[in-house]
């Protein structure tokens, strides 16, 4: 039997480089209507925020109209944006939150 064994040759590519995802912000906007109790929870229980530091934001962006909330890759501050919309949505809110690249 012969013995046939393939030569394998690799070509690095030189000067390839990876660069790190975009960072997105999601910014939760000031409305008259949404009230400052379901803003603080949403922000625990979507956010993940200490209790102090939810009711630090809210008023944040009860007094500044607008806050960064959070600073997430793409598909997680998308996530975090859309599920925060729906809580607000089901319970009657319009609040307002966005998403835009840091």
């Amino acid at each position: 039997m012969a013995n046939t064994q393939k030569k394998s040759s690799t070509r690095v590519k030189e000067g390839t480089r990876l660069r790190k995802p975009r960072n997105y912000k999601v910014i939760m906007h000031n409305d008259d209507v949404t009230t400052m109790d379901f803003v603080v929870e949403v922000l625990m229980s979507v956010f993940f925020k200490p209790k102090q530091e939810a009711q630090d934001l809210m008023m944040k962006i009860h007094i500044e109209g607008q806050a960064v909330v959070g600073v997430y890759p793409y598909d997680i501050a998308q996530s975090k944006t859309l599920k925060a919309t729906e809580l607000a949505q089901n319970n009657g809110f319009p609040l307002k939150i966005t998403c835009s690249p840091e």
